[in-house]
Protein backbone atom coordinates (compact mmCIF):
# COMPACT_ATOMS: atom_id res chain seq x y z
CA UNK A 1 0.00 0.00 0.00
CA UNK A 2 0.64 3.62 -0.67
CA UNK A 3 -0.01 6.67 -0.43
CA UNK A 4 -1.06 7.78 -4.08
CA UNK A 5 -0.62 6.13 -7.75
CA UNK A 6 0.79 7.80 -10.88
CA UNK A 7 -0.70 5.99 -13.31
CA UNK A 8 2.41 7.35 -16.66
CA UNK A 9 5.65 7.75 -16.25
CA UNK A 10 6.14 10.60 -18.67
CA UNK A 11 6.46 14.16 -18.82
CA UNK A 12 2.80 14.77 -16.85
CA UNK A 13 3.40 11.45 -14.40
CA UNK A 14 7.00 12.37 -12.73
CA UNK A 15 5.86 16.14 -12.84
CA UNK A 16 2.86 14.49 -10.81
CA UNK A 17 5.00 12.49 -8.52
CA UNK A 18 7.06 15.44 -7.96
CA UNK A 19 4.17 17.39 -6.50
CA UNK A 20 2.60 14.79 -4.57
CA UNK A 21 5.38 14.59 -2.85
CA UNK A 22 5.98 18.52 -2.17
CA UNK A 23 2.32 17.73 -0.52
CA UNK A 24 3.68 14.90 1.97
CA UNK A 25 2.74 11.53 0.05
CA UNK A 26 4.96 8.57 -1.14
CA UNK A 27 3.68 8.46 -4.63
CA UNK A 28 4.57 5.02 -6.90
CA UNK A 29 4.43 5.60 -10.03
CA UNK A 30 3.26 2.92 -12.66
CA UNK A 31 4.59 3.31 -16.56
CA UNK A 32 3.97 0.87 -18.87
CA UNK A 33 7.00 1.52 -21.13
CA UNK A 34 10.71 0.31 -20.37
CA UNK A 35 11.85 3.54 -18.91
CA UNK A 36 10.12 6.78 -17.98
CA UNK A 37 10.66 8.81 -20.64
CA UNK A 38 6.62 9.05 -21.69
CA UNK A 39 6.69 8.80 -26.24
CA UNK A 40 9.54 11.01 -26.47
CA UNK A 41 11.60 8.26 -28.17
CA UNK A 42 8.86 7.55 -30.46
CA UNK A 43 8.56 10.98 -32.09
CA UNK A 44 9.75 11.74 -35.57
CA UNK A 45 13.36 12.23 -35.46
CA UNK A 46 13.74 15.58 -36.54
CA UNK A 47 11.09 17.02 -34.19
CA UNK A 48 12.15 20.17 -32.24
CA UNK A 49 10.02 22.11 -29.32
CA UNK A 50 8.27 25.09 -30.28
CA UNK A 51 9.23 27.17 -27.38
CA UNK A 52 12.35 27.47 -25.72
CA UNK A 53 14.03 25.34 -23.23
CA UNK A 54 13.78 27.56 -20.31
CA UNK A 55 9.86 27.36 -21.27
CA UNK A 56 9.81 23.38 -20.87
CA UNK A 57 11.55 22.77 -17.17
CA UNK A 58 9.23 20.59 -14.72
CA UNK A 59 9.44 21.53 -11.32
CA UNK A 60 12.30 21.16 -9.28
CA UNK A 61 14.92 20.90 -12.61
CA UNK A 62 15.89 23.53 -15.03
CA UNK A 63 16.14 22.29 -18.24
CA UNK A 64 19.93 21.96 -19.29
CA UNK A 65 21.95 24.15 -21.46
CA UNK A 66 21.47 27.36 -23.19
CA UNK A 67 18.35 28.52 -21.97
CA UNK A 68 16.98 30.53 -25.29
CA UNK A 69 17.27 27.59 -27.53
CA UNK A 70 14.61 25.16 -29.40
CA UNK A 71 15.59 21.75 -27.84
CA UNK A 72 15.64 18.23 -29.71
CA UNK A 73 13.81 15.61 -28.95
CA UNK A 74 16.69 13.11 -27.60
CA UNK A 75 17.52 16.21 -25.41
CA UNK A 76 14.13 16.04 -23.93
CA UNK A 77 14.51 12.15 -23.79
CA UNK A 78 17.76 12.71 -21.78
CA UNK A 79 16.27 15.25 -19.26
CA UNK A 80 13.38 13.18 -18.23
CA UNK A 81 15.78 10.31 -17.90
CA UNK A 82 17.87 12.71 -15.22
CA UNK A 83 14.72 13.83 -13.96
CA UNK A 84 13.33 10.30 -13.28
CA UNK A 85 16.67 9.57 -11.63
CA UNK A 86 16.45 12.29 -9.40
CA UNK A 87 13.32 11.80 -8.38
CA UNK A 88 12.59 10.20 -4.38
CA UNK A 89 9.75 7.33 -5.16
CA UNK A 90 9.13 4.23 -6.81
CA UNK A 91 9.00 4.00 -10.35
CA UNK A 92 7.87 1.02 -11.86
CA UNK A 93 8.32 0.05 -15.48
CA UNK A 94 6.44 -2.78 -17.52
CA UNK A 95 3.53 -1.89 -15.27
CA UNK A 96 0.37 -1.29 -17.74
CA UNK A 97 -2.77 -0.52 -15.89
CA UNK A 98 -5.42 -2.20 -17.32
CA UNK A 99 -8.20 -0.79 -14.67
CA UNK A 100 -9.14 0.77 -11.69
CA UNK A 101 -11.40 0.64 -9.15
CA UNK A 102 -12.56 1.82 -5.53
CA UNK A 103 -11.49 0.49 -2.81
CA UNK A 104 -11.35 0.41 0.58
CA UNK A 105 -11.89 4.14 0.54
CA UNK A 106 -8.76 4.73 -1.78
CA UNK A 107 -7.91 3.83 -5.52
CA UNK A 108 -7.07 -0.16 -6.61
CA UNK A 109 -4.64 -0.14 -10.23
CA UNK A 110 -4.99 -3.52 -11.78
CA UNK A 111 -1.83 -4.22 -14.68
CA UNK A 112 -1.95 -6.57 -17.20
CA UNK A 113 0.30 -9.28 -14.88
CA UNK A 114 -2.33 -9.37 -12.54
CA UNK A 115 -0.36 -7.43 -10.10
CA UNK A 116 -2.55 -4.81 -7.97
CA UNK A 117 -1.72 -1.50 -6.76
CA UNK A 118 -3.63 0.30 -3.77
CA UNK A 119 -3.68 4.20 -3.47
CA UNK A 120 -5.62 6.95 -1.36
CA UNK A 121 -5.01 8.98 -4.36
CA UNK A 122 -4.58 7.95 -7.97
CA UNK A 123 -2.99 10.85 -11.10
CA UNK A 124 -3.86 9.69 -14.40
CA UNK A 125 -1.16 10.58 -16.25
CA UNK A 126 -0.73 8.40 -19.76
CA UNK A 127 -1.18 11.15 -22.07
CA UNK A 128 -2.33 10.36 -25.48
CA UNK A 129 0.27 9.02 -28.24
CA UNK A 130 -0.26 5.73 -27.72
CA UNK A 131 -4.25 6.73 -29.19
CA UNK A 132 -3.39 8.84 -32.30
CA UNK A 133 -6.77 10.31 -33.79
CA UNK A 134 -7.96 8.50 -37.50
CA UNK A 135 -10.45 10.99 -38.53
CA UNK A 136 -13.02 9.52 -41.22
CA UNK A 137 -12.06 10.26 -44.92
CA UNK A 138 -13.48 9.59 -48.26
CA UNK A 139 -10.88 6.98 -49.21
CA UNK A 140 -12.76 4.25 -50.21
CA UNK A 141 -11.19 3.87 -54.04
CA UNK A 142 -7.68 4.79 -51.91
CA UNK A 143 -4.65 2.23 -52.48
CA UNK A 144 -2.12 3.77 -51.37
CA UNK A 145 -0.42 4.08 -48.15
CA UNK A 146 -1.77 5.77 -45.07
CA UNK A 147 -0.36 6.62 -41.70
CA UNK A 148 -0.32 8.30 -38.65
CA UNK A 149 2.38 10.87 -37.51
CA UNK A 150 2.77 8.67 -34.51
CA UNK A 151 4.33 6.58 -36.39
CA UNK A 152 6.32 8.97 -38.96
CA UNK A 153 9.95 9.00 -38.39
CA UNK A 154 12.58 10.27 -41.48
CA UNK A 155 11.33 12.17 -44.67
CA UNK A 156 13.80 9.35 -46.70
CA UNK A 157 10.72 6.67 -47.06
CA UNK A 158 9.21 8.84 -49.24
CA UNK A 159 11.49 10.41 -51.57
CA UNK A 160 10.41 10.93 -55.13
CA UNK A 161 6.92 10.29 -54.08
CA UNK A 162 3.93 12.16 -54.08
CA UNK A 163 2.68 12.38 -50.27
CA UNK A 164 -0.19 14.83 -49.08
CA UNK A 165 0.37 15.62 -44.86
CA UNK A 166 -3.43 15.74 -43.32
CA UNK A 167 -3.49 18.60 -40.61
CA UNK A 168 -3.12 22.47 -39.93
CA UNK A 169 -1.69 22.26 -36.20
CA UNK A 170 2.64 22.81 -35.81
CA UNK A 171 3.61 19.07 -36.17
CA UNK A 172 1.70 19.06 -39.41
CA UNK A 173 3.65 22.21 -40.78
CA UNK A 174 6.28 20.64 -39.38
CA UNK A 175 6.36 17.39 -41.06
CA UNK A 176 5.18 18.98 -44.15
CA UNK A 177 8.15 20.99 -44.38
CA UNK A 178 10.66 18.51 -44.05
CA UNK A 179 9.39 16.13 -46.30
CA UNK A 180 9.05 18.50 -49.32
CA UNK A 181 12.35 18.79 -49.52
CA UNK A 182 12.47 14.96 -50.68
CA UNK A 183 9.19 14.73 -52.11
CA UNK A 184 6.19 16.43 -54.00
CA UNK A 185 4.03 17.15 -50.74
CA UNK A 186 0.82 19.35 -50.38
CA UNK A 187 -0.69 20.17 -46.74
CA UNK A 188 -4.58 19.34 -46.88
CA UNK A 189 -6.52 21.29 -44.12
CA UNK A 190 -10.50 22.00 -43.76
CA UNK A 191 -9.42 25.74 -43.52
CA UNK A 192 -6.19 28.57 -43.88
CA UNK A 193 -3.88 27.28 -41.78
CA UNK A 194 -3.11 30.15 -38.63
CA UNK A 195 0.10 31.48 -37.96
CA UNK A 196 0.85 32.79 -34.01
CA UNK A 197 3.16 35.45 -35.70
CA UNK A 198 3.69 36.30 -39.31
CA UNK A 199 7.79 35.86 -39.21
CA UNK A 200 10.45 33.55 -37.60
CA UNK A 201 10.00 33.91 -33.59
CA UNK A 202 13.63 33.12 -32.31
CA UNK A 203 13.73 31.26 -29.24
CA UNK A 204 15.83 34.82 -27.46
CA UNK A 205 13.17 37.34 -28.43
CA UNK A 206 11.63 39.36 -26.12
CA UNK A 207 8.20 38.04 -27.13
CA UNK A 208 8.91 35.15 -25.11
CA UNK A 209 8.31 36.11 -21.54
CA UNK A 210 5.17 37.46 -22.73
CA UNK A 211 3.76 34.37 -24.76
CA UNK A 212 4.65 31.95 -21.81
CA UNK A 213 2.91 34.20 -19.04
CA UNK A 214 -0.11 35.10 -21.97
CA UNK A 215 -0.25 30.82 -22.40
CA UNK A 216 -0.31 30.22 -18.42
CA UNK A 217 -3.46 32.08 -17.96
CA UNK A 218 -6.45 29.41 -17.00
CA UNK A 219 -8.87 28.79 -19.63
CA UNK A 220 -12.19 28.18 -18.38
CA UNK A 221 -13.66 27.42 -21.41
CA UNK A 222 -11.65 24.52 -22.58
CA UNK A 223 -11.45 23.18 -18.69
CA UNK A 224 -13.08 20.13 -19.88
CA UNK A 225 -9.84 18.77 -21.81
CA UNK A 226 -11.65 19.57 -25.07
CA UNK A 227 -9.23 19.26 -28.44
CA UNK A 228 -8.88 21.92 -31.32
CA UNK A 229 -5.64 23.56 -33.18
CA UNK A 230 -3.86 25.71 -31.69
CA UNK A 231 -2.25 28.16 -34.56
CA UNK A 232 1.09 27.09 -35.74
CA UNK A 233 4.26 28.91 -33.58
CA UNK A 234 6.12 30.30 -37.04
CA UNK A 235 9.73 28.69 -35.47
CA UNK A 236 11.64 27.83 -38.38
CA UNK A 237 9.96 29.20 -41.93
CA UNK A 238 6.96 27.12 -42.13
CA UNK A 239 4.76 30.16 -42.88
CA UNK A 240 7.01 31.22 -45.96
CA UNK A 241 7.74 27.99 -47.19
CA UNK A 242 4.02 27.04 -47.40
CA UNK A 243 2.38 30.16 -48.04
CA UNK A 244 5.28 32.20 -50.24
CA UNK A 245 7.11 29.10 -51.96
CA UNK A 246 4.28 26.83 -52.14
CA UNK A 247 6.54 23.93 -50.75
CA UNK A 248 4.69 22.24 -49.46
CA UNK A 249 1.25 23.83 -51.40
CA UNK A 250 -1.97 23.67 -49.37
CA UNK A 251 -5.02 22.62 -50.45
CA UNK A 252 -8.49 22.24 -49.15
CA UNK A 253 -9.52 18.78 -47.83
CA UNK A 254 -9.38 16.40 -49.80
CA UNK A 255 -9.53 18.39 -53.35
CA UNK A 256 -13.11 19.55 -53.09
CA UNK A 257 -13.38 20.77 -56.92
CA UNK A 258 -13.00 16.94 -57.75
CA UNK A 259 -9.99 16.84 -59.04
CA UNK A 260 -8.08 14.05 -59.05
CA UNK A 261 -4.38 13.30 -58.43
CA UNK A 262 -1.80 9.61 -58.08
CA UNK A 263 -1.28 10.11 -54.52
CA UNK A 264 1.02 7.02 -52.88
CA UNK A 265 1.36 7.88 -49.38
CA UNK A 266 -1.07 10.10 -46.65
CA UNK A 267 0.22 11.34 -43.64
CA UNK A 268 -2.44 12.00 -41.23
CA UNK A 269 -0.77 14.34 -38.52
CA UNK A 270 -4.27 14.80 -37.04
CA UNK A 271 -3.46 14.80 -32.86
CA UNK A 272 -4.44 12.34 -30.41
CA UNK A 273 -7.02 11.54 -27.66
CA UNK A 274 -6.63 10.87 -24.43
CA UNK A 275 -5.60 7.24 -23.68
CA UNK A 276 -7.51 6.51 -20.30
CA UNK A 277 -10.10 3.32 -20.87
CA UNK A 278 -8.08 1.80 -18.03
CA UNK A 279 -10.56 4.16 -16.18
CA UNK A 280 -13.80 3.37 -17.67
CA UNK A 281 -15.06 1.37 -14.76
CA UNK A 282 -13.97 3.88 -12.34
CA UNK A 283 -17.20 6.06 -13.11
CA UNK A 284 -14.82 9.48 -13.78
CA UNK A 285 -15.50 9.31 -17.53
CA UNK A 286 -18.07 10.60 -19.28
CA UNK A 287 -20.60 8.25 -22.28
CA UNK A 288 -17.76 9.52 -25.01
CA UNK A 289 -14.27 8.23 -22.40
CA UNK A 290 -13.67 11.96 -21.89
CA UNK A 291 -12.73 12.58 -18.26
CA UNK A 292 -15.37 14.56 -16.13
CA UNK A 293 -13.04 17.38 -14.60
CA UNK A 294 -12.22 20.52 -13.14
CA UNK A 295 -8.80 21.94 -14.07
CA UNK A 296 -7.57 18.00 -13.61
CA UNK A 297 -9.53 17.66 -10.71
CA UNK A 298 -12.26 15.11 -11.14
CA UNK A 299 -15.56 15.40 -10.85
CA UNK A 300 -17.74 13.09 -8.41
CA UNK A 301 -15.21 10.78 -7.68
CA UNK A 302 -12.98 12.21 -4.71
CA UNK A 303 -8.78 11.62 -4.70
CA UNK A 304 -8.47 11.03 -8.51
CA UNK A 305 -6.81 13.99 -10.97
CA UNK A 306 -5.27 14.16 -14.42
CA UNK A 307 -2.48 15.90 -15.49
CA UNK A 308 -1.06 16.48 -19.34
CA UNK A 309 -5.14 16.94 -21.08
CA UNK A 310 -5.02 19.05 -23.77
CA UNK A 311 -6.02 22.35 -22.38
CA UNK A 312 -6.75 21.08 -19.06
CA UNK A 313 -6.01 24.81 -17.51
CA UNK A 314 -4.04 26.66 -19.89
CA UNK A 315 -3.28 26.59 -24.03
CA UNK A 316 0.03 24.28 -22.48
CA UNK A 317 -1.34 22.05 -20.43
CA UNK A 318 -0.70 19.01 -22.87
CA UNK A 319 2.94 20.01 -23.22
CA UNK A 320 6.07 19.72 -21.23
CA UNK A 321 6.18 23.29 -20.43
CA UNK A 322 3.01 23.45 -19.24
CA UNK A 323 2.21 20.45 -16.61
CA UNK A 324 4.16 21.45 -14.21
CA UNK A 325 2.08 23.75 -12.87
CA UNK A 326 -1.36 21.90 -13.57
CA UNK A 327 0.23 19.42 -11.47
CA UNK A 328 0.95 21.54 -8.48
CA UNK A 329 -2.43 22.61 -8.59
CA UNK A 330 -4.03 19.13 -8.91
CA UNK A 331 -1.67 17.36 -6.32
CA UNK A 332 -2.91 20.79 -3.77
CA UNK A 333 -6.62 20.02 -4.51
CA UNK A 334 -7.11 16.60 -4.26
CA UNK A 335 -4.63 16.39 -1.26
Amino acid sequence: MVDALVVGGGQAGLAAAFELRRQGFRPTVLHAGAEPVGSWPHYYDSLRLFTPAWLNALPGLPFPGEPRRYPFRDEVVDYLRRYANGLECEIRTGAHVTSVSAADGGHLATTADGSQHWGKVLVAATGSFVRPHWPELPLDDYTGQVVHAADYRTPTPFAGQRVVVVGAGNSAAQIAVELAEYADVSLATRAPVRYLNTKPLRPDSWLWPVLGAASRVPLRSLSRGGTGTVPVLETGGYRAAIEERGRPDRRDMLWPDGQKQRVDAIILATGYRPALDYLSTSGVLDGNGRPRHRFGVATGCPGIGFVGLEYQRTVLSGSLGGVGRDARYVATKIA
